[in-house]
C-alpha cells in the first residue's frame, strides 16, 4: 500500500512539475461556476440582501465540511486524481451550497452572500497573497548554504522575526526555497517545513498588523498599531523560544544520529556560486506593499462603490490596484535568473487561490450563525466562552477562537469573537486586553495547527512538494501539530490567559 501512493505521489508530482513548465501567466483561479452565477445574478438584476444568522440551521455547514474532508482525504487517498482537479472539486463544493441556497432563500440572498464572499473577502486576500508570493518569489538567495542544525535554526529565527515586518506570506516566500535548498542533500526534510510553518508562516506575525490578516481586521476595527506588539510580545517570545528550542534539538538528532549527509559531489545545488542575491529590486516593492496595506487603514476618505450590492471601500479598491500594479510591476523589474534559481511558478498561488475560493464561498452560512450569537445554531459557543456571569473566560477564548482558526480561515474567525467580546476597541484595548489578546493569539497561532488554518501553510507544502518533499498528508500534519504545538498552547493558555 505504501509503495502504491509513493508511486501515486511520484506520478502527481511529474505530472504537476510538466504542467508548470507549461504555464508562464497564471491560471484563472476562481472555479467557473462562480463566473457562471455572477453573471447569473447580474442578469435578475439581485441585490445583496442579507440573511439573519438565526434563520440558518447547523446543515447549511455542511457544504463547508465536505471541502474541509475533501482537502484532508483528497491528496491521500487519490493523489493524482487531486492534484488534477482540486479546483473543479472546490467549484463543485461551491455549488452543492449556492444553488439549494439560492432555492431556499431566493436568488438575491444568494448572490449577495456570493458577491460578499468574492469583493469583500476572496479578492483583497488572494490580491495580497499573489502580490506577496510574487515580490518574494523575485528575490533568490545564490549560493548553497549548506544545513546545518544551527543555520536552520537561525534561518528560522531570521523568518520569524522577518514575519511581523513583511507579513507571513512574503517571509514565508523569501526564505522557503533557500532553506529547501540548504537541506537538499539531507535524507530528513519534512520536520524542517513543518517547524517553518509553525514559527514564519504562522506564530511570527503576531507582533504587528503586517503580519497576520486577523491582526489587520483588528486594525481596521480600531486596535492601535502598537498594541499588539506591547500585548502580545511575551506570548510571541514564549511560543518562538521553545518552538526553535525544540527544533534545534530535533534537528540535531536527525542531523547526527539519524542520518548521514550525501557526499559533497551528490549535492544537488553543488557551490557552484558565491553567496549573493538577486532581485534586489523587489525589496521596494515589498516596501511599497506594506505601504499599501497600512494606507487602506490609515485613510478614510468615506467613499464607497456599490458593486453587485456589497459595497467597497476606496481605500481598498486603490489598495488592491495598486497591488496588482506592483505584483505586474515585479514581473517586468525582475531578472529572469532570480526567478529561475527560485524555480519560480504559479502551481502554489494557483492552488491556494483555487481551494479559498471554495472555502470562502461555502464558509458563508458558517459565519452567519456564529455571528447570530445566542440566538443561532451555533449558542453553545457563546456560552463557552463566556461565564455564567456574563464576563468573558479568557483562556477559553483563547481556545475558541484558536481551535476554529484550524478549521476555517482565522481572519473571519478572529472578526467573530472579535464582536461576541464587545467589538468595541477603545474598551478591548483598555478593560477587555486580556481578552482581546486571548482572540489575538488564538488566531495567529494556532493557524499552524492544520494546512488550511493559514493561507501560507498552503504555499510552503505545495512549494516543498514541487522540490521533492514528501510533506505529510492533512491528518499526518495533524498529528505533528497536536504532538508538538498543542501542549505548548496548553501551557501558554495557563501562562497567560
Amino acid at each position: 500500500m505504501r509503495a502504491g501512493l509513493r508511486g501515486n505521489y511520484r506520478e502527481g508530482t511529474v505530472a504537476r512539475r510538466a504542467a508548470q513548465t507549461q504555464h508562464t501567466r497564471p491560471a484563472t483561479v476562481m472555479p467557473a461556476i462562480v463566473v457562471a452565477l455572477l453573471l447569473l445574478g447580474w442578469s435578475c438584476g439581485a441585490s445583496a440582501a442579507t440573511l439573519d444568522g438565526a434563520a440558518l440551521s447547523a446543515l447549511w455547514g455542511l457544504p463547508f465540511a465536505g471541502m474541509l474532508l475533501s482537502i484532508a482525504i483528497g491528496p491521500l487517498v487519490a493523489p493524482t486524481f487531486w492534484h488534477h482537479h482540486f479546483g473543479k472539486i472546490a467549484g463543485g463544493w461551491a455549488l452543492v451550497f449556492l444553488l439549494p441556497f439560492a432555492l431556499t432563500f431566493g436568488a438575491g440572498i444568494a448572490f449577495g452572500s456570493l458577491m460578499h464572499a468574492v469583493f469583500e473577502e476572496y479578492i483583497p486576500f488572494i490580491v495580497l497573497l499573489a502580490a506577496l508570493y510574487t515580490v518574494a518569489g523575485g528575490i533568490c538567495v545564490r549560493g548553497n548554504l549548506h544545513g546545518t542544525p544551527r543555520l536552520n535554526t537561525a534561518i528560522l529565527a531570521l523568518g520569524t522575526v522577518l514575519a511581523s515586518i513583511m507579513g507571513t506570506t512574503g517571509a514565508a516566500m523569501l526564505l522557503i526555497r533557500p532553506l529547501l535548498r540548504a537541506n537538499d542533500n539531507r535524507k530528513h526534510v519534512v520536520h524542517i517545513v513543518v517547524f517553518f510553518i509553525f514559527l514564519v508562516a504562522n506564530a511570527g506575525g503576531s507582533l504587528s498588523p503586517l503580519g497576520d490578516p486577523p491582526l489587520f481586521l483588528g486594525f481596521l476595527q480600531g486596535v492601535d498599531f502598537f498594541w499588539t506588539t506591547r500585548h502580545l510580545a511575551l506570548p510571541m517570545l514564549f511560543v518562538c523560544v521553545v518552538l526553535l528550542l525544540g527544533f534545534y534539538a530535533l534537528d540535531t538528532y536527525y542531523f547526527q544520529r539519524r542520518e548521514e549527509s550525501r557526499p559533497r559531489e551528490a549535492d544537488p545545488t553543488p557551490d557552484s556560486s558565491s553567496f549573493g542575491i538577486d532581485g534586489k529590486r523587489n525589496f521596494v516593492l515589498l516596501a511599497a506593499i506594506i505601504a499599501l496595506v497600512l494606507m487602506s487603514g490609515l485613510w478614510k476618505p468615506g467613499v464607497s462603490f456599490d458593486v453587485f450590492g456589497t459595497h467597497v471601500a476606496l481605500q481598498n479598491a486603490v489598495r488592491d490596484v495598486a497591488l496588482l500594479a506592483v505584483t505586474l510591476i515585479s514581473l517586468a523589474i525582475t531578472p529572469r535568473a532570480a526567478r529561475a534559481g527560485n524555480d519560480f511558478n504559479w502551481a502554489p498561488i494557483e492552488e491556494v487561490a483555487k481551494l479559498f475560493a471554495g472555502i470562502f464561498i461555502t464558509i458563508a452560512p458558517v459565519i452567519t450563525i456564529l455571528r447570530a450569537g445566542e440566538a443561532g445554531a451555533f449558542a453553545g459557543l457563546v456560552h463557552l466562552v463566556n461565564q455564567p456571569s456574563g464576563q468573558p473566560h479568557d483562556a477559553m477564548y483563547f481556545w475558541a477562537t484558536g481551535l476554529l482558526s484550524s478549521v476555517l480561515d482565522n481572519a473571519p474567525t478572529y472578526l467573530v469573537f472579535f464582536n461576541l467580546a464587545g467589538g468595541d476597541a477603545n474598551t478591548l484595548m483598555t478593560t477587555g486586553a486580556t481578552t482581546l489578546a486571548a482572540i489575538s493569539a488564538g488566531a495567529v497561532f494556532m493557524g499552524a495547527n492544520s494546512y488550511i488554518g493559514n493561507a501560507p501553510n498552503f504555499m510552503v507544502k505545495a512549494i516543498a512538494e514541487s522540490r521533492g518533499v514528501r510533506m505529510p498528508g492533512f491528518f499526518a500534519y495533524l498529528g505533528w501539530s497536536g504532538a508538538v504545538l498543542l501542549p505548548l498552547f496548553l501551557v501558554t493558555g495557563w501562562l497567560f490567559f
